[in-house]
């Protein structure tokens, strides 16, 4: 079996510092220390540590945002408005495929995207482009016209927290099972995920305080 090139060896370093300690905690020195590689290789592969950080969570992110829109595909194909619980299968489903809980890729996928949601980093989202806004777009005029009282801003905030929730969820049952419960199987979860976020965004809409 082929040996990594070093530009893979730099992003898979990478992603594991990024999501162990954040855009800001991480250094280049650091990156390419893990990496065995010299210290100019992000420089003549990325071109900074901004489009490395771009890089990595691009290689992350597009095979879920692949397999979201392959199941609103299939979805679609059967009904014009599918109902929540489809809509949250199909864009909960893939990120519990690309984050198994045993498996360490998994972990590190699932502390990336808590890397991405929450780090104060601007290099952290500002990489973001037209695949992943296709895909929020897409899922979430499916979900307005299943929750035509729900405001568009708030469908946003809803499915961010479902990004959230599921993140969250591996990168705990990886790390620290909770004590005298066994460990869900990854069928389990996302079947227990799918029921507790389609009642989460199938609330009723939420009253403007005036």
């Amino acid at each position: 079996m082929a040996l990594p090139d070093t530009r893979t060896k730099v992003l898979d370093a990478a992603e594991r510092l990024f999501a162990e300690n954040g855009y800001r905690g991480t250094s280049v020195r650091a990156i390419t220390n893990l990496a065995g590689a010299n210290l100019a290789a992000v420089a003549y592969h990325f071109g900074s540590k901004a489009e490395l950080m771009a890089a990595v969570a691009r290689r992350v992110i597009e095979p879920i945002n692949k397999a979201q829109h392959a199941r609103l595909d299939e979805i679609l194909s059967r009904t014009a408005d599918p109902g929540v619980a489809d809509l949250v299968e199909a864009f909960v489903g893939p990120l519990f495929d690309e984050m198994p809980a045993d498996d360490a890729g998994g972990a590190r996928t699932s502390r990336l995207i808590m890397t991405i949601l929450s780090d104060p980093a601007e290099e952290a989202r500002s990489w973001t482009g037209p695949d992943e806004a296709a895909v929020r777009e897409r899922f979430l005029s499916a979900f307005a016209r299943a929750l035509p009282g729900v405001a568009p801003q708030e469908l946003w905030f809803r499915l961010r927290g479902t990004l959230a929730v599921t993140a969250v969820d591996r990168v705990e049952v990886h790390n620290q099972p909770t004590p005298n419960c066994s460990a869900a199987t990854g069928g389990e979860a996302k079947r227990w995920a799918i029921t507790f976020l389609t009642a989460a965004m199938s609330a009723p809409a939420t009253e403007t305080v005036r």
